[in-house]
């Protein structure tokens, strides 16, 4: 049961979260540089996290745990101020945070099949493939504005 509870907390954080970011991400004024509002978004990010350290779910994090990081830390950071600068200048070219997020999830989701069959050993079935068939319909729809 606190493994549903955790999953409904977590899927409700993400989703929040993510109403959230696309709202303020096509929200920043036009005249500011990229770049500068990833570097202040993750200034604040920092001081957020470091503000949660001493709460965190299990404890606080042990710097000891340095060591046991992965390249996956790095290629995360790399990949998310992408998403950053990608989805600001997205909506600045003039996309509609009603379609873009859902187009970028839906290729996405499309393109992270063959990934998790293959290096993480997933399985999928008729139904999984009949959702990838609808998802890949409809992200051509939305294309076609």
């Amino acid at each position: 049961m606190a493994s549903s509870r955790l999953l409904a907390l977590s899927i409700a954080l993400t989703v929040g979260s993510n109403v959230l970011y696309h709202i303020a991400q096509k929200s920043i004024p036009r005249g500011v540089h990229p770049l500068l509002s990833v570097a202040v978004t993750y200034a604040v990010a920092l001081v957020v996290t470091l503000l949660l350290w001493p709460v965190a779910p299990g404890g606080s994090p042990r710097l000891s745990d340095l060591s046991r990081l992965n390249w996956a830390t790095i290629g995360v950071a790399i990949a998310v101020v992408g998403v950053e600068v990608g989805f600001l200048l997205a909506y600045r070219a003039g996309w509609d945070v009603s379609v873009g997020s859902l187009a970028v999830s839906a290729a996405v989701a499309v393109l992270l099949v063959p990934v998790g069959l293959t290096m993480f050993r997933e399985q999928m079935s008729a139904v999984n493939a009949a959702g990838i068939v609808f998802s890949v319909i409809g992200l051509v729809l939305m294309m076609l504005r």
